[in-house]
């Protein structure tokens, strides 16, 4: 394929940037398991570790992060693509988000042709390249709001089975991407310890008080976090032919669990206390476009209701699924004294996604409310079909009802303080460069 060639899909539009045959003169970047090729190009905001400086904007090549800023200052480009660099000069991605995709794919192309073989550019990147080994992370942006959905249907069965064995999943969940209002406030960086939470509990039996205290149900939650680009004014709607537009990128997301918390709190109005004290986010923003070699079909099996015709078109249809494998890991105290590798506890696949991300766009707006950019969405946990594809405790042990035993001999039923969750995501596709979501880390830390 060369490299200028175009290829024009029903449900996506690939560019040169997507050709699988494209190098770097950085030869990291041609390294699969660093896992940031060309192809890639995935945003953050950074600055050199222990260093007094600025956060600003930057992108991952190789094992290296281009510093946007610096890049901004030698104006390497031209038209819009020099546009939507000149906004990447502060400590947030937020101005970049909301000029919108025809600035994103311009700026992506600009970066893609300037770190190929033979790019006249080389040595202007080579001069603001900083080696990630360096680096420490901020927040990508600044979120006003975060929604949490909940679109796999075997998490929520699941779930359900829990709390209402004879009727697991509720008849809502096959008609509408079901989600609730978080904390954005309670949103932190890959790495930031979480202090457990700290609540009441439900009392065994309906005469007796509640008890308070820490949680002793914390979980973890693999999910998906989407940042949405342009908004929409309040009192008008995305529909499902444009939601694709307003989807800036995608990162690993941890969505922290009280679930004894929550068992008590969840009824009537959902999940407060619970879920409020702590999200954690992987620090790399994989954009939409960067995706499109990895789309897949929407199956909704013939037997259960269709999506309502204002969470489908035929783009829908034929490429609305995301391929990404996701991978849940955890150490101990004692596992990391020894010296053992993280235990992996659970993979899945987003693929296995109920709802897809412009659907959830489109239902979130059908009413008038109004996204900005930066704002968070997360998909729920992307539980698969199988049981070494729960991605949370509360599934991995029934509610609590059985052990996970790891690899070192120790058991989990829930997790404990010194606990460390690692979640991990990543796109591979036979004949096309490996797409490394990076990592979204915490360790449990005792409770205030």
């Amino acid at each position: 394929m060369q490299a200028t060639l175009i290829l024009k899909h029903k449900i996506n539009m690939l560019n040169e940037t997507h050709d699988p045959s494209l190098t770097s003169w950085l030869e990291s970047a041609n390294d699969p398991a660093i896992g940031f090729p060309v192809q890639h190009l995935p945003f953050a905001v950074f600055r050199r570790a222990g260093r007094a400086e600025p956060y600003r904007p930057g992108v991952a090549l190789g094992d290296q992060i281009i510093d946007l800023a610096q890049l901004a200052a030698i104006k390497p480009f031209s038209g819009l693509a020099a546009e939507a660099l000149s906004t990447c000069t502060g400590s947030t991605l937020n101005a970049l988000m909301a000029l919108g995709n025809t600035y994103w794919t311009e700026l992506r192309l600009a970066l893609s042709r300037a770190v190929r073989v033979g790019s006249s550019l080389q040595a202007e990147i080579t001069r603001v390249l900083i080696p990630q080994a360096q680096a420490e992370y901020s927040l990508p942006a600044h979120i006003r709001d975060y929604t949490d959905f909940y679109i796999s249907i075997y998490h929520a069965t699941a779930g359900g089975k829990i709390s209402r064995p004879d009727a697991p999943l509720l008849p809502n969940f096959k008609w509408l991407p079901i989600g609730y209002h978080g904390r954005a406030s309670s949103v932190v960086m890959s790495g930031h310890g979480v202090a457990r939470p700290i609540g009441q509990s439900r009392p065994v039996r309906s005469d007796e008080a509640p008890s308070f205290g820490p949680s002793k149900r914390l979980d973890f939650e693999l999910e998906m976090g989407m940042f949405v680009g342009p908004g929409n004014a309040q009192g008008t709607r995305i529909s499902i032919d444009q939601a694709d537009e307003h989807i800036f990128g995608l990162c690993i997301l941890n969505d922290w669990s009280a679930r004894d918390v929550q068992a008590w709190e969840v009824q009537p109005l959902g999940p407060f206390l619970a879920k409020s004290f702590a999200t954690t986010i992987s620090p790399w923003i994989v954009t939409r476009e960067a995706l499109e070699p990895f789309r897949l079909p929407f199956n909704r099996p013939a037997t259960d209701p269709q999506p309502l015709p204002y969470l489908m078109n035929e783009s829908t249809k034929q490429g609305g699924v995301y391929d990404i494998s996701l991978r849940a890991l955890m150490s101990t105290e004692r596992s990391r004294a020894a010296k053992h590798p993280p235990a992996l506890l659970a993979h899945s696949n987003l693929c296995h996604a109920y709802w897809t991300l412009s659907q959830l766009i489109t239902h979130h707006t059908v009413n008038g409310c109004n996204l900005q950019p930066g704002d968070l969405i997360g998909t729920g946990t992307m539980s698969g079909p199988n049981p070494d594809q729960a991605l949370s405790f509360n599934e991995l042990s029934a509610g609590g009802t059985r052990a996970v035993t790891l690899p070192w001999g120790q058991e989990r039923k829930f997790l404990e303080d010194g606990d460390e969750v690692i979640l991990q995501a990543e796109c591979i596709k036979h004949g096309y460069p490996r797409l490394n979501f990076g990592q979204a880390t915490g360790k449990i830390l005792p409770s205030i």
